[in-house]
């Protein structure tokens, strides 16, 4: 809910102007409103007296808007021996807008006939209002270095001799993207390689191949890096991976680009003459915006970058994009439950418990019979004369021992031995 502290007021005062949606929690992010959806609420005004209105009037608005000053260029000529200089001040201005959302309502009823005013008596009034989104797409609610995408609500509150006075709260929107779709399932890989030193100081080269199973991903999830790095080169690398943000503005035929690390894993150190190996090495997604590919003059991007730290060098690199949606890809939660049911089918054994009288083992006599024993023990081999010379260790000559197998098992002896019966003694301490 958003709400206006009192204000004056021509032959009364205004104590509450206030706007509440019926679903709040869809406001501030919690799902958000997407194209088609319909929005909503009452606007609250409690009056300390009477009060003349002019009008109450609902506005819903949606725009993209993108602004940045150019670094100053440099003039030729201007400085002394004709050498160009840096021109004063600011840069030339650079913005652009793009309306996604405008709806006007007025809430309140005509006056009367032959009057411009409309008084509304002291007390408590609620006026309610609906609308809805256009269906055509809208883009998805963001807020970057050089531009926003907002939408919100407001109400504006006019009397006469008196300025207008409003409030007014944000909606949350999301043009949601399935990563469910068969352009966003096909696996990305990339490799390179890269010569470590200059001209014919080289120490050998350094290889990097990455795979991702998909290009698509959901805010939470982890995404599994199945990379190869050798190292030939002399020197000492650290393998790293990242998710890289990059926001893309464009207005007046310009271009401004902003980059940012969101998310970022490290390996162990790859010494030289080595190989490394990631399978299934996670990185998880942190809670971002969706990426942003329909906006003409904002785009979102995101990638995972694997690249490799070279002492002395520069990085090797390699890039694969990536999508980040809001609709999580059902085949895979759906092959990640059935494994999770199988582990837990698999482990059910944890709940047995063992009996109070445990089975006696079955005899071994009858599993190896005294015929296949003695079929399998070899002669012993003739006697080693000393005097000559061992042609290989002494090792190789000890017999192998086989034993029986050992009696039936039973808790009575079987050769119970003639003990006499010793009666208890007890002991006064």
């Amino acid at each position: 809910m958003a709400a206006a502290g009192p204000g004056p007021g021509a032959g009364g005062a205004v104590k509450t102007l206030a706007l509440v949606l019926e679903d709040e929690a869809r406001r501030g992010g919690g799902g958000g409103y997407c194209s088609g959806d319909t929005v909503s609420g009452q606007v609250l005004l409690e009056l300390a007296g009477p009060l003349p209105l002019r009008g109450l009037r609902l506005e819903a608005a949606g725009r993209a808007r993108v602004a940045w000053s150019e670094s100053p260029g440099a003039v030729p000529g201007a400085g002394t021996w004709g050498v160009a200089v840096r021109a004063p001040g600011p840069g030339p201005r650079r913005e652009a807008e793009v309306r996604y959302l405008d709806i006007q309502q007025s809430l309140l009823r005509d006056p009367p006939e032959g009057e411009e005013n409309l008084i509304l008596l002291d007390g408590r009034h609620e006026f309610p209002f609906s609308f809805q989104l256009p269906q055509e797409p809208l883009v998805t609610s963001f807020t970057g270095k050089y531009g926003s995408i907002q939408y919100y609500v407001k109400a504006v509150l006019e009397r006469p001799a008196v300025p207008d006075q409003s409030v007014q709260t944000e909606l949350q929107v999301i043009s949601h993207i399935d990563v469910s779709s068969p352009a966003l399932l096909t696996p990305v890989l990339r490799s390179q390689e890269k010569m470590v030193g200059c001209w014919f100081f080289t120490s050998g080269p350094v290889s990097l191949s990455a795979k991702i199973e998909r290009k698509g991903y959901c805010n939470g999830e982890a995404i599994p890096i199945y990379a190869e790095i050798e190292n030939c080169s002399s020197r000492l690398i650290v393998p790293k991976a990242a998710i890289f943000q990059t926001q893309t503005y464009l207005a007046s035929g310009k271009t401004k680009t902003f980059r940012q690390m969101v998310a970022n894993v490290r390996g162990n150190h790859i010494a030289s003459g080595s190989t490394d190996t990631w399978n299934g090495k996670t990185l998880k997604i942190p809670p971002v915006s969706p990426s942003i590919l329909d906006c003409c003059i904002i785009r979102v991007e995101y990638s995972l970058a694997v690249y490799i730290h070279i002492p002395g060098a520069k990085k090797l690199m390699i890039e694969m994009p990536l999508v980040i949606g809001t609709i999580p890809c059902i085949g895979f939660s759906s092959r990640n439950s059935s494994i999770t049911s199988q582990f837990s089918m698999d482990m059910s054994w944890l709940a047995l418990t063992m009996p109070e009288h445990p089975e006696a083992p079955p005899n071994y006599a009858d599993v190896v019979s005294e015929e296949e024993f003695s079929r399998h023990v070899p002669a012993y081999p003739p006697p080693i004369d000393c005097e000559e010379q061992l042609c290989c260790p002494v090792f190789a000559y000890i017999q192998e021992f086989r034993f029986q197998p050992p009696p039936l098992y039973s808790e009575i002896d079987p050769h119970p031995t003639d003990v006499e019966e010793v009666q208890p003694v007890s002991f006064m301490l």
